[in-house]
């Protein structure tokens, strides 16, 4: 019954939202997400947690007005997710425009296939959508969401113009398939994780247990590492979607540090663009969850 009654409140929300003008809509997304951050306590806590273990130097009231910006950022993805029947290749530009799409083109071209490296920041879900409205489609790696109704809703929304979704428990098989094809699949690598699937690398100076998928593939594979993030640009009143120059994978020969050096390449990459756009990162994942053996419990 639960289940069916968060569903029933997410589809009248995302029918709601998506029925109005864009600017009304971003307006309803934020002030959703304001309410949200009002009501929701725990969150609020994860979230001023996270950045006094990231920023212990910072006063509480500069973290407080990023969480609040953590908020705003939130609101105008969700607006944005329930405009994406609306978008097409003609206006797409109106909404997401490219940046460095030629690192995007280069890494392409090697023919290796290509894992283009993110996180939960910015519009994270405007990445795919829009990146497959210009014409270039792909695999994004996704947890099913515990709600089966819901789940069913998101994929539907993630998959309207091309892309595919790959299960985040059993993602090798078809990583191999896409990589071997020339295709390119997103994973979003900032989440914590336990082991074996994930190891500890460093995160704003903080042991995080970090989702290695992404160092075994490219590996493995040699297909191209290219760092990208959609972020929300308010001169513009635009997000652009950013794609960084290939990422240069360690290769010692001995596999297990390198998935671990890889690994760390990888998530300090994602560190400096959230060091660039705090307000815009997912402070309230509890990212330092797993520790390592003898840890103490930061949560």
């Amino acid at each position: 019954m639960r289940h069916r009654l968060e569903y029933a409140l997410a589809w009248l929300i995302v029918k709601f939202v998506g029925a109005l003008p864009r600017p009304l809509a971003r307006a309803a997304g934020i002030t959703l997400g304001w309410i949200i951050c009002f009501l929701h306590r725990r969150l609020r806590w994860v979230g001023m947690r996270n950045l006094a273990l990231a920023y212990p130097e910072m006063s509480r009231r500069k973290r407080a007005r990023i969480l609040r910006g953590v908020f705003t950022s939130l609101g105008r993805q969700l607006a944005e997710v329930c405009l994406f029947p609306k978008y097409t290749r003609e206006n797409v530009e109106e909404v997401v425009v490219y940046d460095g799409f030629e690192n995007f083109q280069r890494a392409v071209a090697r023919g290796k296939g290509v894992l283009f490296l993110t996180g939960h920041l910015g519009g994270w879900e405007l990445s795919a959508f829009a990146h497959s409205l210009y014409g270039h489609p792909l695999h994004v790696v996704m947890r099913a969401l515990d709600n089966p109704y819901l789940d069913r809703l998101t994929r539907e929304y993630r998959i309207m113009h091309g892309n595919s979704m790959i299960d985040k428990d059993e993602p090798v098989r078809a990583l191999l398939s896409a990589m071997k094809a020339g295709e390119t699949v997103g994973i979003l690598m900032d989440t914590n994780m336990t082991p074996p699937q994930g190891v500890f690398v460093d995160f704003f100076g903080i042991p995080a247990c970090t989702p290695s998928g992404l160092a075994r593939i490219a590996l493995r594979t040699d297909a191209a590492v290219v760092p990208g993030f959609t972020i929300w640009d308010p001169e513009l009143q635009k997000y652009r979607l950013r794609f960084d120059p290939v990422v240069e994978v360690i290769r010692t020969g001995n596999d297990e540090a390198d998935i671990v050096a890889n690994t760390q390449r990888f998530t300090k990459i994602i560190e400096d663009f959230v060091r660039r756009y705090p307000d815009q990162w997912l402070w309230v994942h509890r990212r330092w969850k797993t520790r390592p053996a003898g840890g103490e419990a930061l949560y």
